[in-house]
């Protein structure tokens, strides 16, 4: 019982703080996502610690991430060109001739995880960036957080009804090999309460088609699904049950963002293509 208070409370602070930076002013929403892409590059850096011969620059590896984020908050809004990834070009560079000099037994996994991390964890949260950024007036900031608050809001949706319906009828397993818990039922009833919730947000922005909607929400729980399945198979293969402990009874911050990890850029390539076309 102490733990199921514990996790609902985390949770509550969890959503509310993500929902007031979103919607408050953009510049609480690039603090806190770079605290976030900071955190789960962290927490990257100490998973793959159990892996042999792995050993990431975890501070470099964090400062780079969270550099790109930036670069692409400002870029996006149109605040500067494209000289602003120049760093994030030599910080890559960098990394990769630094293991001339570190002497380690398997450089190779050194480069292969510092360069997923950033894809992984840096460059998805990068993508909400572009997401969010309405095409306006060059130097005039043109955030926009609809799209970026109905990904989470769909994420969030999707893992209560999953959660609900797959325990209560779940039988038929999705993945057992990666994450035996998981059901058809449970993601069939995730998905139908997203689908239900995209059309809110259809009354909330008529000028976006219900149809439209439904795609993003349907797109958002298929690799919202993947993305969750993907983070089970990371840890899975470095033999580690949660990816850390900063969110009490929720575990670690790639635990708490591994539907959302796949479901951004996803996201972003619907909206490109079927509603900002």
């Amino acid at each position: 019982m102490k733990n199921l208070i514990i996790r609902a409370l985390t949770g509550i602070i969890f959503v509310v703080v993500l929902i007031s930076a979103i919607y408050i002013h953009p510049i609480f929403f690039l603090i806190l996502f770079c605290i976030i892409t900071g955190l789960t590059l962290w927490e990257f850096g100490g998973l793959v610690k159990h892996y042999e011969n792995a050993n990431l620059q975890r501070t470099v590896n964090v400062l780079g991430g969270v550099y790109l984020f930036i670069a692409t908050f400002v870029y996006a809004n149109g605040l500067t060109d494209g000289k602003i990834f120049l760093p994030y070009l030599l910080f890559i560079m960098l990394t990769m001739i630094a293991e001339l000099y570190y002497k380690a037994p398997n450089p190779i996994n050194n480069w292969a995880f510092t360069l997923f991390a950033q894809v992984y964890c840096a460059g998805s949260f990068s993508i909400l960036n572009f997401i969010g950024a309405e095409p306006g007036t060059p130097g005039v900031m043109s955030y926009t957080p609809l799209f970026i608050m109905a990904i989470f809001i769909f994420v969030w949706l999707d893992d209560t009804g999953a959660y609900l319906v797959g325990s209560l009828i779940g039988k038929h397993k999705l993945f057992e090999r990666i994450s035996p818990k998981k059901s058809w039922e449970g993601f069939f009833g995730g998905l139908i309460l997203s689908l239900a919730s995209s059309q809110a947000f259809a009354w909330f922005a008529p000028e976006i088609n219900r149809m439209n909607w439904l795609g993003l929400a349907a797109t958002v729980v298929l690799f919202g699904t993947w993305g969750d399945l993907i983070e089970s198979l990371l840890k899975r293969t470095l033999g580690v049950k949660d990816s850390g402990n900063v969110l009490p009874g929720h575990g670690g911050m790639l635990d708490r963002f591994d539907s959302v990890m796949l479901a951004v850029p996803a996201s972003y390539i619907y909206i490109e293509l079927f509603i900002r076309n």
